[in-house]
């Protein structure tokens, strides 16, 4: 039975601090102050009798309750909130998909399904929503994402969520064509003479790139960019001696029109899987079913 104590204050603060990981922005987004905010997630705490957050940390992070809470809480209101939708608009009712787009599926990937799937389905909205990997795994938590589509991330993240994987995917190097170790004998101890511009510590792909630089003793250089984004590392790349590590995913049209170069690089420790991420046991609608069925379809078509 539901805690007639619990209010919707301590509901909305706590899933804001849990998908932005700090106090002080949540009651900033939330517009409250922040004594406030923590009043009410020390409340919320008291109610449920456990704690929601490890406060050991610079950003706050969920415990294992704090994530089943985030789960089931977060999905709760976007049903009532759909449901609210869905009878004031029942006149001129939508579908509506939204989904999770990580960099290496954002470019290439996700828009091939999406065509399909809104060649055949013209009356559902794909709201498509980027960022880091642990803010999309939140929302998706909270029933806010339908899918996540990316590279897997670290399992210990995972909980309370699915994996389905499409295809493995390499992380290289890119340079731009004529770049001084544009050649078939590279050597990864020459990346000391060049800048680098490597995924941010938020990135899914940054452990097993800088563990790649660890290993070849280059874990001292440091990176000059810190970029997952398309846009502008291929203008920093094209423009520049830079060197960038980045899933082939996000550099597979430019690298196929010669515009930017991959590097020829061995090493199995740089790829990993990519996939649709999904809150494990919830129900599938029809949308989101043609929408994997979408996604299988464009990712056996992607060049290899």
């Amino acid at each position: 039975m539901i805690d007639h104590r619990i209010r919707f204050r301590h509901l909305h603060c706590f899933l804001e601090t849990a998908r932005l990981g700090s106090l002080s922005v949540a009651a900033q987004a939330l517009n409250v102050s922040q004594p406030a905010a923590s009043k009410s997630i020390k409340e919320l705490e008291t109610l449920l009798g456990v704690a929601l957050f490890d406060r050991t940390g610079r950003r706050l992070v969920l415990t294992s309750a704090g994530r089943r809470f985030q789960q089931h809480a977060g999905a709760a209101l976007v049903d009532l909130g759909r449901a609210q939708d869905m009878v004031r608009e029942m006149p001129r009712q939508k579908t509506k998909l939204v989904v999770g787009a990580l960099p290496t599926a954002a470019t290439d990937l996700l828009p091939r399904a999406s065509l399909q799937f809104q060649h055949a389905r013209p009356n559902c909205l794909i709201r498509v929503s980027t960022g880091p990997n642990w803010m999309l795994l939140s929302q998706l938590r909270e029933g806010i994402l339908d899918m996540v589509v990316g590279r897997m991330t670290q399992s210990g993240t995972m909980d309370g969520l699915s994996f389905r994987q499409l295809y493995s995917e390499r992380v290289v190097p890119v340079v731009r064509p004529g770049h001084p170790l544009d050649r078939a004998d590279w050597s990864a101890s020459a990346l000391r003479d060049f800048p680098l511009m490597l995924p941010p510590s938020g990135a899914v792909i940054s452990p097993m790139v800088r563990a790649y630089l660890f290993n070849n003793n280059i874990s001292a250089h440091e990176p000059a960019f810190e970029n997952v984004s398309l846009a502008f590392g291929r203008h920093v790349v094209q423009n520049s001696d830079v060197v960038w590590f980045i899933s082939q995913g996000v550099v597979r049209s430019d690298l196929a029109a010669g515009t930017l170069k991959d590097l020829p690089l061995q090493d199995v420790m740089l790829g990993g899987p990519v996939g649709v991420s999904m809150r494990d046991g919830a129900m599938i609608t029809p949308e989101q079913r043609h929408l994997l069925e979408c996604l299988v379809v464009a990712a056996e078509a992607l060049p290899r």
